[in-house]
């Protein structure tokens, strides 16, 4: 039996948001049975969401738990889906396997989502799925996305775009139907922390994680850890670099990252900004 797709808080949407919710039903009505690639992220969630809402139990999540996953994703990941009844699997295509991946080529991300998506259609075949979807939105295809060029070869649906919805749409989208993670701070794999051409090792991937853990512990919610060499580079939204320049909480992350390995901490004066190491390959 499918769910009531009803919502009494969705008339608080536009009109725009709501013909782009309608459409975005009518597509995953149409697809029948769908394996989500589900991070925990604003957009993978919605998307879980509405496919469960529509589908019912023809809709299943894949989580992705590899080394560059971080720890408190997949617990949130895990607790959405328990939380919501929702067939939920873990696969890990250990990116690390894959030389580009591990070399950190600019197309690292190409190599990384085909590897992924490949185990996401095996499990979903497994499953009597017929389908295998992802979660960008439009606002993705105005950055560097070599991901996007695997999703399209392996043939995984995209279903936020083609109904046309923003991150924006899909964040008001999101607070109107009570999910949790609207207000969500956009996310990325830990392999995105890495300068192009540095290697990515299980290490350095676990000394990333640990430090960004350290910072959201202490409120810095938009935070990048970037690793540079033994150097690490500290992204948080320009309102928040005055408090983690201020004496004490300065000192406290100096000692932390150095404990994790870390030589050298810094602070990067622009503050966060998505796909910041993208900007070497623009120049």
């Amino acid at each position: 039996m499918l769910h009531n797709e009803s919502h009494p808080t969705t008339p608080a949407l536009t009109a725009e948001q709501a013909g782009k919710l309608d459409a975005l039903k009518d597509n995953l009505r149409e697809l029948g049975s769908l394996a989500v690639g589900f991070s925990g992220g604003v957009d993978s969630t919605f998307l879980l969401f509405m496919a469960h809402e529509v589908l019912g139990d023809r809709a299943i999540a894949v989580t992705e738990v590899d080394s560059g996953v971080p720890e408190r994703e997949r617990g949130e990941a895990k607790a959405f889906c328990e939380e919501h009844g929702i067939r939920h699997f873990v696969c890990d295509a250990d990116p690390l396997g894959e030389e580009h991946y591990r070399n950190n080529s600019p197309d690292r991300c190409y190599y990384c989502k085909k590897r992924i998506f490949t185990e996401i259609a095996r499990i979903a075949r497994e499953n009597g799925i017929t389908h295998v979807a992802e979660g960008s939105n439009t606002d993705d295809l105005g950055d560097y996305r070599p991901g996007l060029k695997a999703v399209e070869e392996l043939g995984v649906k995209s279903p936020l775009r083609e109904a046309g919805l923003t991150k924006a749409d899909i964040r008001a989208i999101s607070k109107a139907l009570g999910l949790p993670t609207w207000d969500k701070p956009s996310y990325a794999c830990l392999a995105s922390r890495f300068v192009y051409g540095e290697e990515i090792t299980q290490e350095k991937l676990r000394m990333i994680d640990l430090a960004e853990q350290f910072l959201i512990d202490r409120g810095f919610l938009e935070e990048r850890v970037r690793i540079h060499g033994r150097l690490a580079r500290i992204e948080v939204a320009p309102r928040d670099i005055p408090r983690l320049a201020a004496d004490g909480i300065r000192e406290e992350i100096v000692k932390r990252f150095r404990e994790l390995g870390f030589m050298y901490v810094t602070l990067d004066l622009q503050g966060y900004r998505v796909g910041s190491m993208n900007e070497t390959i623009r120049q």
